[in-house]
């Protein structure tokens, strides 16, 4: 026996059982293969990572689950790209009026916040407790959506 990982067109992965790998490409051929979720005749392979043995002297990590590593081969709706590249072109918009302050995020916002310092747009680095901590005094945080190079990291 042998197990595939497939793949619909809408994005549906699931297991096959074949006898063998030839038993899967006689069945494909013949549109016996389909999608247990949606019915789709147009079926693949998914990208399987090889089976190796662990090492004997090594602690077994706990695998993510399926849910955790599942990712859609189905291209992305138009209307769903077009959203991230209107968020993406805010977020650059608001970042070049931004100053950088890398870690030192956390105090930055609460010296603005306290009158210390003079307010202006500032993004940088938090922890969680430090961006859950900030929230509490009522000092406004915010994510960055999409990932940003550090000011000392571009060419």
């Amino acid at each position: 026996m042998i197990v595939y990982d497939l793949h619909c067109d809408n994005g549906h992965r699931f297991e096959g059982w074949f006898g063998s790998s030839a038993d899967y490409d006689s069945q494909q051929a013949r549109g016996l293969v389909d999608c247990p979720e949606c019915g789709s005749k147009t079926v693949g392979k998914a990208p399987m990572a090889p089976a190796v043995p662990a090492k004997s002297n090594t602690v077994e990590a706990k695998a993510p689950s399926a849910k955790e590593t599942q990712l859609s081969n189905a291209p992305m709706p138009p209307e769903v790209e077009k959203a991230l590249k209107q968020l993406a072109k805010a977020q650059a918009k608001a970042l070049k009026s931004s100053t950088y302050v890398g870690e030192k995020f956390a105090d930055e916002a609460r010296s603005q916040y306290y009158g210390e310092k003079a307010e202006s747009p500032i993004h940088g680095k938090a922890t969680r407790k430090e961006a859950e901590d900030l929230a509490e005094e009522g000092i406004s945080v915010a994510p960055i959506l999409f990932p940003i190079a550090e000011p000392d990291e571009l060419n």
